[in-house]
């Protein structure tokens, strides 16, 4: 069986060039889709659908890229598989606090990769799994950290394009994964602290551990 078409979207070309590194081949595509959820998954549709309109349809889409990682569950350095990629915002705030859209009766603020291939990725890079927050408004504070934290207790990083990823692989049917290699803590914006050219380095290494992974993966064992 021939392995499995895989389209990787950042959201910059700085992270772009990390993942092609290791990871660009026959079958396999990284793009910078743009920053944020609407332009990723805006971006990552148009892909998805040119290729299967030239009849070389992808099987995986994989949100990729740096992140900020609660501490102390992800520290700096870290790579983070996510086994929930969540909105984090995408609701409404009330009086009695942040109401997401589900409990509105809309949509849907969670897709969940594949268990088997989340396992195995993670088995393959030692990285840690758990939820990745989506946000349209990166964290700058402690308190908001922390009520992030308090509604997502899975939470082990935040990002900004994941679901947009999610939700446009989904619309075509697909499977989706996000890796994330952990550049800064989510909380107050101390750039002195950010160590992003070795989270993308981080990157880089994942995805170079990842291609057997991936060649070997059979979506039908989903």
């Amino acid at each position: 069986m021939a392995p499995v078409r895989v389209l990787v979207a950042t959201a910059v070309p700085a992270e772009r060039d990390a993942v092609d590194r290791a990871f660009a081949g026959d079958g396999r595509t990284v793009i910078a889709a743009g920053v944020g959820p609407a332009l990723a998954a805006a971006a990552t549709a148009t892909a998805l659908t040119t290729a299967a309109l030239r009849g070389t349809p992808y099987g995986l889409v994989v949100s990729a890229g740096i992140a900020g990682g609660f501490a102390p569950e992800a520290p700096v350095g870290s790579l983070v598989v996510a086994d929930e990629i969540t909105a984090a915002d995408l609701g409404a705030e009330t009086s009695e606090g942040f109401v997401p859209v589900t409990e509105l009766g809309f949509g849907t603020v969670t897709h969940r990769p594949p268990k088997a291939l989340v396992r195995d990725l993670a088995a393959a890079t030692g990285a840690r799994t758990g939820a990745v927050l989506t946000v349209s408004t990166v964290t700058g504070t402690a308190s908001r950290a922390a009520a992030l934290h308090a509604r997502h207790p899975r939470a082990l990083a935040e990002a900004m394009e994941g679901f947009g990823v999610a939700e446009a692989a989904v619309a075509h049917g697909l499977p989706v994964l996000e890796i994330r290699a952990v550049s800064n803590p989510v909380g107050p914006r101390d750039r002195a602290a950010w160590r992003i050219g070795d989270a993308l380095a981080a990157l880089t290494e994942a995805f170079g551990k990842i291609v057997p992974v991936l060649e070997s993966w059979n979506p039908y064992d989903q």
